[in-house]
């Protein structure tokens, strides 16, 4: 019989699931201990014909998908209108539209091998959770539970209670819209990569703009939720970080892992004596030998305490 032990210790990979379904860190632990508790409840229905962690997979995909409702889709920045410029108005949105990061070791198991580890770090990614955004819930959750978990689609007909015909039918679709949107896999890091990220971190420190914006590709973008504004490339770029962007001089990173990328907690000059205030979340995206994206949550009352930053930097 489960316990709940045992079923505490499918918490990552159900808040993997969840975080995926539901493109938020917050609501995925809301999502993890409903289903949780419902398992607890219905442990007698637990029959052992498939692991503990299938049948937990099922309850939380019900639990999203309830979730889920008619409610509007996450997005980013970049998926809301045209690139702006370094002097564009600084509207804002609510945090409940925006897709959040998420820390690795809340959504990746300590059980899983290489390969699986993998795919389920590709699958955390900002660009791959801000596409499934663009699908329906119930085909969402046929492209998780077979490109993702490996089901069968017998076995996710079953769980969703639809037909196999259905789930094809729905997992065709939602490869069509994936497709429209740039996947590329991002490989482990690289020697020369971890390299990169070591000048980045050097240059920003510095705010040696020139050293920074050479990093970046030439079509690199720059969002900071929850505004709007976002910018692309490098003249725009560095014209943010001379401009509006200047009280980043000075600032100070925390390194660590968020969305299966690297990421870094930004701290801000707080005055004088030296120390420093939480500011951003930076994810960064890179490919090849360059950065490709700098993405800065600025909630740092809700990021900062979930990824273990502290509260400032003393001197």
């Amino acid at each position: 019989m489960a316990t709940a032990h045992l079923l505490e210790e499918h918490r990552a990979a159900l808040t993997g699931h969840c975080y995926r379904m539901l493109g938020s860190a917050a609501e995925a632990d809301d999502a993890v201990q409903e289903t949780l508790l419902r398992a607890w409840r219905g442990l007698d229905q637990f029959e052992a014909r498939a692991s503990l962690r299938t049948w937990l997979y099922r309850i939380a995909t019900r639990v999203c998908l309830d979730s889920l409702g008619d409610r509007s889709r996450r997005a980013r920045p970049m998926e809301l209108g045209p690139a702006s410029s370094a002097d564009g108005p600084l509207a804002s949105r609510p945090a409940s539209e925006w897709l959040e990061p998420i820390p690795d070791a809340h959504v990746l198991p300590t059980d899983a091998n290489p390969a699986e580890l993998a795919i389920l770090r590709q699958s955390i990614r900002l660009a791959f959770v801000a596409a499934l955004q663009h699908l329906p819930p119930r085909q969402r959750a046929v492209l998780l539970l077979t490109e993702v978990l490996g089901w069968s689609a017998a076995e996710v007909a079953d769980s969703l209670d639809t037909s196999v015909a259905s789930v094809n039918s729905a997992l065709q679709r939602a490869r069509a819209t994936l497709a429209t949107h740039d996947l590329t896999p991002q490989a482990p890091l690289s020697g020369t990569q971890s390299t990169l990220l070591e000048r980045y971190v050097h240059a920003f420190e510095r705010y040696d703009v020139d050293a920074l914006t050479a990093l970046l590709h030439q079509e690199a973008t720059l969002s900071m939720p929850p505004y709007e504004l976002w910018l692309r490339g490098h003249a725009s770029i560095r014209a943010w970080l001379l401009g509006r962007g200047a009280g980043c001089r000075g600032s100070r990173l925390v390194p660590v892992s968020a969305s299966g990328s690297p990421a870094f907690g930004q701290y801000r000059p707080s005055g004088p004596g030296g120390r420093h205030e939480p500011w951003a979340l930076i994810v960064l995206e890179v490919s090849g030998g360059h950065i490709t994206a700098l993405n800065s949550f600025l909630d740092t009352k809700t990021l900062f305490p979930r990824f273990g930053l502290p509260r400032e930097l003393a001197p």
